[in-house]
């Protein structure tokens, strides 16, 4: 298990993005707004008071289908081989993880670290149990693993089950404790369709961005026909009534892309995409094909969705 680390990346006040003041080891304070900061068994809280309530239904909610649904792994060596999973009930998924990860590492991370000839600093977005961020600090980057859910099997609270050092930090995409120009590659891990809106929360990742850095927008549900996007929520809040009780909409989120809604994003927020997919085999290749015979609405695709401010 890997200490906690001295973390690399510049904390800020998550209200009002002020500095902050070191008051220990394990804890800063914001004299503007007087909040004060912790450390708490290896996670950083920056999560604001009133967000914390909030958000208190969806975490509950979310752990709730998670538990259903048998996330999580019983042994340390079970997370350390994530995202390469070939048995178990979620194994499908984490092969789309899986490929996502390694187009990552081979068409974004490898190039900028030859063109910037060091390490990055990275922000893993919705990090989940921090299998990406594991990954990304073992090839030597500094790493926050950023996320709202802190349990010790599915959340931030994993970190000590990995052999490397990141730093973990419970906060949200829209507030996030860190100064600005800092990050050189913001990854939203199969997270940013959680957002409430995708304008608010990528203007504030282009925030703590350097210059020449870039965004990636990974395992995210894109479709080409919005209303397909819409029959998929439908039909996930029927089958979330119908075992757990509740609709799983406790906080408003956009849910899913399309590739119309990317362009005016770009357009807002001034960046230019590029698109990477993956190859997720033929069965994978075949699913627009078998839904359209079928009478289905379109499946989602995957893709790694690249940002680069535009100059």
């Amino acid at each position: 298990m890997p200490t906690v680390p001295m973390t690399a990346f510049n904390f800020a006040c998550p209200r009002c993005r002020g500095p902050l003041t070191a008051v220990s080891q394990a804890a800063y304070q914001c004299t503007e707004d007087r909040l004060t900061f912790t450390c708490e068994a290896g996670i950083w809280r920056f999560l604001l008071p009133e967000r914390a309530a909030y958000f208190q239904q969806f975490i509950q909610e979310y752990e709730t289908v998670r538990q259903a649904e048998g996330w999580g792994g019983p042994t340390a060596a079970y997370y350390r081989t994530l995202p390469f999973v070939t048995t178990g009930a979620h194994r499908e998924i984490w092969h789309i993880r899986a490929r996502s990860y390694q187009a990552l590492q081979a068409q974004v991370v490898e190039p900028m670290i030859k063109a910037r000839a060091r390490p990055l600093h990275i922000l893993d977005m919705g990090a989940g149990n921090g299998w990406l961020s594991n990954r990304l600090a073992l090839a030597g980057h500094q790493v926050a693993a950023i996320d709202l859910l802190t349990n010790a099997h599915d959340g931030l609270g994993v970190w000590r089950q990995y052999e490397a050092a990141f730093t973990a930090v419970q906060a949200e995409f829209d507030y996030l404790p860190l100064a600005p120009i800092q990050a050189d590659l913001l990854i939203y891990n199969g997270a940013l369709h959680y957002a409430a809106s995708y304008e608010t929360t990528l203007r504030e990742g282009l925030r703590v961005l350097r210059a020449d850095g870039q965004v990636v927008i990974m395992d995210s549900p894109i479709y080409r026909d919005g209303g397909s996007g819409q029959q998929m929520i439908q039909e996930r809040q029927q089958q979330f009534q119908q075992a757990f009780g509740f609709t799983g909409n406790a906080t408003p989120h956009e849910n899913f892309l399309t590739f119309a809604r990317l362009a005016a994003l770009a357009e807002k927020v001034g960046l230019r995409w590029r698109f990477i997919q993956p190859t997720y085999g033929w069965r994978w290749a075949a699913r627009p094909w078998l839904a359209r015979l079928r009478g289905q609405r379109e499946p989602a695709t995957f893709a790694l969705v690249v940002g680069q401010v535009a100059g």
